[in-house]
């Protein structure tokens, strides 16, 4: 396959014809796979199941010398919706007004796409001097409970002794403008499952029952007026915000023995899972009265502050857009927040906001191709 022939938006286009919603493969990492092989990298599927469904994932290494550098990437997507909700078939990955159109073009099919391409010019160019390696780390995993992805193959690595040098995620984390974001950290999210108790009644005669449903507003109105933090030099202010409040009660006439609520807080690094979980359990037991609270963390927040990984993708962006990037924490999470603890790690993709034009996949793969030479061949 020589360079000239390689066509990220090709195989991108490929990739969107499969559907692969979570945790369903469809025989996207086959072409990934296939595609790979033939460039000359050692590729490892797995398989892995304990979340319930079978989840497909793949690593992928061109070089057995460091410093190995990995970029990771998933072909799951979320599901399309309704159909007539769309202009064109979802999975048709076909070429519109210039723009490449598909469930996952950008979120992160596109990237993925971008990357290959760009590594297989890299190391087309530099085949004869190169003694690092370049590796590839796609899931099947990332938009769903994200327990047989990228963590699984992390563990996989350590229990080989692979190490990964740094990594680059490639999700779409462009705002207006190809180029103009790189994120080095995320937020932390934590999710609280809210019960307020009490005893049933009827509202004629309040005096002898305990309305949960006053017990549980009271609750969030505590906890949603109450200022968390101020923020930090790289992150906004903590935030909780309620997603939804269910009572389940019919009747009018009858005061509820139970009432339910969630919510989400995205907290900077200033907090963890375990002190925001002392610090509402410190304000609700202050309330008073029965409830019961289920808290799930799916990510803890962190930071990577810019250094050679950063720096070289701002680089990268700079020779290729002339734009210098803004180094941001926004969003929601990301596998990021697994593979920090291995490696420096830092985020940088396609425009996230808006349809994929074919011009930037072409900008993402000039862009991912300097920054290899960046990172192997600093200046």
């Amino acid at each position: 396959m020589s360079v000239t022939a390689f066509d990220p938006a090709e195989l991108a286009a490929r990739l969107i014809r499969r559907p692969s919603v979570t945790p369903k493969d469809e025989g996207a990492l086959d072409i990934v796979t296939a595609t790979l092989e033939g460039l000359g990298f050692a590729c490892h599927r797995l398989v892995c199941a304990d979340g319930g469904e079978p989840v497909h994932n793949l690593y992928a290494r061109h070089g057995t010398g460091s410093p190995n550098l990995c970029f990771a990437g998933h072909t799951d997507v979320v599901p399309a919706g309704a159909r007539e909700a769309w202009s064109f078939d979802p999975f048709a990955g076909v070429v519109r007004d210039g723009e490449l159109c598909g469930r996952g073009a950008v979120d992160m099919k596109g990237a993925i796409a971008a990357f290959i391409a760009a590594a297989h010019r890299y190391l087309d160019r530099h085949k004869a001097e190169f003694t690092g390696s370049i590796s590839l780390l796609i899931t099947g995993d990332e938009e769903g409970p994200a327990v047989d992805g990228t963590k699984k193959v992390l563990e996989w690595l350590a229990e080989r002794g692979e190490i990964l040098d740094a990594c680059v995620v490639g999700e779409p984390t462009s705002a207006v403008a190809l180029g103009d974001m790189i994120k080095i950290g995320r937020r932390g999210s934590l999710t609280g499952r809210l019960t307020a108790h009490g005893v049933q009644g009827h509202t004629a005669y309040p005096h002898l029952a305990d309305n949960a449903a006053h017990r549980l507003v009271a609750i969030l109105h505590a906890l949603t007026t109450t200022e968390l933090d101020e923020g930090s030099e790289h992150f906004p202010p903590s935030t909780l915000q309620v997603a939804t409040i269910d009572i389940g009660n019919p009747a009018s006439n009858v005061i509820p023995a139970s009432a339910q609520a969630v919510f989400n807080i995205r907290f900077n690094e200033r907090w963890t899972g375990e002190t925001l979980k002392a610090w509402l359990a410190e304000r609700l037991d202050a309330l008073g009265g029965r409830y019961t609270l289920d808290v799930t963390v799916s990510g803890e927040a962190f930071l990577v502050p810019p250094g050679a990984i950063g720096e070289r993708l701002a680089e990268a962006v700079r020779r290729v857009t002339g734009k210098t990037p803004e180094f941001s924490t926004t969003g929601g999470t990301s596998d990021a927040r697994f593979i920090r603890a291995y490696c420096p790690v830092a985020e940088f993709g396609l425009v996230g906001q808006r349809a994929h034009q074919v011009d930037d996949l072409a900008a993402l793969t000039e862009i991912y191709q300097t920054f290899l030479g960046l990172y192997f061949d600093p200046p």
